[in-house]
């Protein structure tokens, strides 16, 4: 088994295991690997160092996890993310990210998890032309696009990440 950080296209970072990794490749190339939080199919591996069993150095004894009489229990190490320093480049970068998603929220009607049928019902001329959101599973998403729906995720914001 082995297990990879991976990351979509909307920057989702989370982490699968695969029996090897010809079967990240497979199941990639199938469309099988989705993100947990945005459900999009294009999922590629993250840059991550490699863990190597070493068997030249010793290791101490790990101390007990049994809390003494009186003592907290000791907490676990939060793991460590990737981190950046954004110079001004990258600032302007995301503010231009922020004034899209507001202008995207600004001009268009929300109209929930009915939107595959009513950007149907649009583009079909059912109903009038107007810039509509909601939200889309990536099979959904997929399904528009291949009748000739021209639809766009909407950026997420860097703050709800950070």
């Amino acid at each position: 088994m082995i297990r990879y950080s991976l990351i979509c296209d909307n920057a989702h970072e989370f982490d699968s295991w695969f029996a090897n990794s010809s079967a990240f490749d497979e199941q990639s190339e199938r469309g099988l690997i989705v993100c947990p939080f945005c459900d999009s199919a294009h999922v590629t591996k993250a840059i991550m160092s490699p863990r190597l069993a070493r068997t030249d150095v010793v290791r101490p004894a790990l101390p007990s996890l049994q809390p003494s009489a009186g003592d907290e229990a000791p907490k676990p190490a939060e793991e460590k993310r990737p981190v950046a320093l954004f110079d001004e480049k990258h600032a302007a970068l995301r503010n231009m990210v922020r004034e899209l998603h507001a202008k995207i929220i600004e001009t268009t009607v929300d109209v929930g998890s009915r939107f595959p049928e009513e950007a149907r019902r649009i583009h079909e001329s059912e109903t009038p032309q107007q810039p509509i959101r909601g939200q889309a599973t990536a099979e959904e998403a997929r399904a528009l696009l291949d009748e000739g729906i021209g639809i766009l995720p909407v950026p997420t914001l860097p703050d709800e990440r950070n």
